[in-house]
């Protein structure tokens, strides 16, 4: 079942001269359970595709449609609550809030939402990330690659539809790197969650199911990792 597509996706900045095209027709689609590196360079388009894929800019024209909802066609508020219910975000900077503890910062998106929080599930999540011993502690008290455990946990937590991870282990030295990157496979698997990473990391792209290759906007290469570009 496919759960993400875009269709002749375009975003320009600027006009004549100026104009800078960060994404140049870009279509592609996700099957539901698909762990999918969009790899490139630094300017290559890859972030301003995620920042489109998850809801948080809105493209020049084509489209995208994540879970059976065309983004485009919801109002602000509704797509807040859509992307706050569908849509796992894991940052770079891993975004926790420095006040919260971890097992706050992780059930944090679904307190905003009024959900109930399902205890028993996220306490096998953080258990399975190996932060379940953390949970009473401050984010400041962790290294970076137990912070970025728990910002998967919290990704992980709502159940959505789709996780986006925009080089998830950019702060990271490699060994943790390896570590953070197989435990969002494991997880990923284990939950059936759809995850897209961006990353210009070649290496890393490999321990995923599917590579997609972004380069001035537009896509070059897509094939399955390990090398079997097609």
């Amino acid at each position: 079942m496919e759960i993400l597509k875009t269709a002749d996706l375009k975003k320009y900045y600027g006009t004549g001269a100026n104009q800078v095209k960060a994404l140049d027709g870009v279509s592609l689609s996700v099957e539901e359970g698909e762990f999918v590196a969009v790899v490139g360079t630094s300017g290559s388009g890859k972030s301003t595709l995620l920042h489109m894929l998850g809801g948080l800019d809105y493209p020049t024209s084509g489209s995208v449609t994540v879970a059976g909802r065309e983004l485009s066609s919801l109002k602000e508020t509704e797509l807040t609550i859509f992307r706050r219910r569908n849509i796992g975000f894991v940052f770079q900077n891993y975004n926790l809030v420095p006040v919260l503890n971890v097992y706050e910062n992780v059930v944090l998106p679904l307190e905003l939402d009024g959900a109930k929080v399902d205890k028993k599930f996220v306490q096998k999540i953080m258990e399975m990330l190996g932060i379940l011993e953390k949970k009473n502690s401050l984010p400041g008290q962790l290294s970076g690659g137990q912070q970025q455990r728990v910002a998967i946990a919290r990704a992980l937590a709502a159940k959505p539809s789709l996780i986006l991870a925009d080089e998830p282990t950019g702060n990271l030295d490699s060994k943790t790197s390896q570590e953070v990157l197989g435990l969002l496979k494991l997880t990923g698997e284990a939950f059936h969650q759809t995850i897209v990473m961006i990353t210009h990391n070649d290496a890393l792209a490999q321990l995923c199911d599917r590579v997609i290759r972004i380069e001035d906007g537009r896509i070059v290469g897509r094939g399955e990792a390990k090398g079997h570009e097609k």
